[in-house]
């Protein structure tokens, strides 16, 4: 019977998003990495065949990480629900795993995507168009009598995505936490954007 081993998956990913999270996708190596960890090469190689295969398993921890509590705010029965609880839920995440958050400020491609292995691309691939698909009934549900479906889709994806983003991205690389004041105000001005306008005239 062999020897369990010493260093985990986990462990490896582990020493990676900290690296990442500190010094972005240049500061993942192969070398780096195993530096990190305490860990033989061996045991890295064993695990992932190239540094793109790390890379993509840094990105997609952080992803899955994040979206698994993204698809359920998106799926709350009232759609302007869904997207203030969305917009809340990025920016607690966000504060509740900083280093994770930091990594998707980054972008997929800056974690080289195109020469990931066709299984990580393709898990990509399902991931978001998941989320995208339930961003999508949010904004149906959401959309105003004679709107575009397009634009009703900007008005969502600003208040549920690029605003609470941006509160992130401001503190994070600022070298701060994520207060709770940012959470309220991701939650308040995904309200205001979304909810329906009274009736004029």
């Amino acid at each position: 019977m062999g020897r369990p081993a010493r260093f985990s998956t986990d462990d490896l990913v582990a020493a990676a998003v900290a690296l990442a999270a500190e010094g972005g996708p240049a500061a993942v190596t192969m070398a780096a990495v195993a530096r990190a960890a305490g860990a033989p090469s061996g045991s890295l190689y064993h695990r992932f065949p190239n540094r793109p295969a790390l890379l993509a398993a840094v990105w997609l921890h952080a992803l899955e990480s994040f979206q698994e509590g993204c698809r359920a705010a998106l799926s709350a029965p009232r759609p302007l629900a869904a997207a203030v609880d969305t917009a809340r839920y990025v920016l607690e995440w966000s504060g509740a795993h900083p280093d994770l958050a930091r990594i998707l400020l980054y972008r997929s491609a800056d974690f080289d995507e195109p020469a990931w292995p066709a299984t990580d691309r393709a898990r990509l691939g399902s991931a978001n168009a998941e989320v995208g698909s339930l961003l999508a009934a949010v904004a149906r549900g959401l959309r105003e009598p004679g709107e575009p479906e397009d634009r009703a889709m900007e008005r969502v994806a600003l208040a549920v995505v690029e605003l609470p983003l941006a509160l992130v991205r401001r503190h994070l690389r600022g070298g701060r936490d994520v207060p709770e004041d940012a959470v309220r105000l991701a939650a308040d001005s995904a309200e205001r954007l979304l909810a329906p306008r009274p009736a004029t005239g």
